[in-house]
């Protein structure tokens, strides 16, 4: 199944998320420290990137645990997952703002969600809301079992997409002692619908995302389309998109750069937005005007109850200067770091 190019254009969004930013130099950063190609055990670590798996749901999840050059077995320490942006794997933003965390003596956990990556799955890059935040809760469980890592003392840090999915995994999963999102998106019904070109072409994605599942389940036949092309209309990120079209940025050759069609029922209907009022754990925001949706962030944010939160704006940041702009990092970082001393 094709998706016409009214139903995948995304003029709307460019403006919202990838204001003046589209055609950024590739001066980002990347992932540089090397990966054992043996999986950890729970009580073998050392200092750097270790390769472990842990079970979600019944499949089998890949996932790096960074720790920091300081660290010595006997260590336990305070511990942030970290997740990314939609459609994307861990060697991308995820294992930047890790290794980053690590240098400032945090245990930082980056992992392929279902479906995604290395992570396993039968229907591939499917952008489900309700699996990946149960994989964040099993992240959890399978954290409190390592060695290095203080069990009482777990922070999540969602990024771009991801966060709507943390700050509902934090406020039903006690077990998250501090929440961070860095570039939110969290959006409700009246966003999607001004994002997605209006409430007709919406249901049209929603009803193409059904009977795409609906064919999986019955076939076992996926239909997919590009996640960003310059030239295929029927791209999700049509234009030019420098992150994810760059080899030296997010085009890295782990990212399958497709969508599952069956994904746009389930992400279209996913309002993260009412669970502000259950969030009773610190947190913070991190965002830039210039970046996508903020209204949805600030929305979000002000419909937390609880005093011991913060939202830190950041000027002209577009949101992919937030995956891989180093300065853009080291300032989020910065942020979380010092944050993370006072509630983690």
């Amino acid at each position: 199944m094709k998706l016409t190019q009214s139903f995948v254009s995304l003029f709307a969004l460019s403006l919202v998320l990838f204001n003046g930013s589209s055609v950024a130099q590739a001066s980002g950063l990347k992932s540089s420290i090397p990966i054992d190609s043996i999986t950890m055990q729970a009580t073998n670590f050392k200092s750097g990137a270790n390769r472990v798996t842990f079970e979600s749901e019944g499949e089998k999840m890949v996932g790096v645990l960074y720790l920091p050059k300081s660290y010595k077995s006997g260590d336990k320490l305070p511990t942030v997952i970290v997740t990314g942006a939609w459609m994307t794997i861990k060697e991308q933003m995820p294992s930047i703002y890790a290794q980053k965390l690590a240098d400032r003596g945090y245990a930082a956990f980056a992992f392929d969600f279902r479906t995604w990556g290395e992570s396993g799955g039968k229907l591939r890059d499917f952008e489900s809301p309700s699996a990946k935040i149960a994989d964040i809760k099993n992240a959890v469980s399978f954290l409190q079992t390592v060695d290095a890592v203080d069990p009482y003392r777990i922070a999540g840090l969602g990024i771009c997409a991801s966060a709507g999915y943390m700050v509902v995994a934090a406020a039903e999963d006690s077990r998250i002692k501090s929440l961070v999102t860095v570039a939110p998106w969290i959006h409700d019904p009246q966003i999607v619908e001004a994002v997605y070109g209006g409430k007709a072409t919406v249901q049209k994605l929603i009803t193409t995302g059904k009977t795409a599942k609906e064919k999986f389940k019955q076939t076992d036949k996926a239909d997919y389309v590009l996640a960003t092309s310059k030239t295929d209309k029927t791209a999700v990120m049509f234009g030019d998109i420098d992150y994810y079209q760059n080899p030296k940025r997010g085009a890295i050759p782990q990212w399958s750069n497709q969508f599952a069609l069956a994904s746009w029922s389930e992400w279209l209907t996913f309002n993260p937005m009412p669970v502000a009022k259950q969030i009773k754990v610190p947190t913070l925001f991190i965002h830039s005007e210039k970046a996508a949706i903020p209204d949805g962030a600030r929305q979000f944010f002000a419909a937390i109850p609880i005093k011991n939160k913060q939202i830190n704006w950041l000027s002209d940041r577009s949101q992919f200067d937030f995956y891989d702009q180093e300065a853009t990092v080291n300032q989020s970082v910065s942020l979380i770091a010092d944050r993370l001393k006072t509630t983690l």
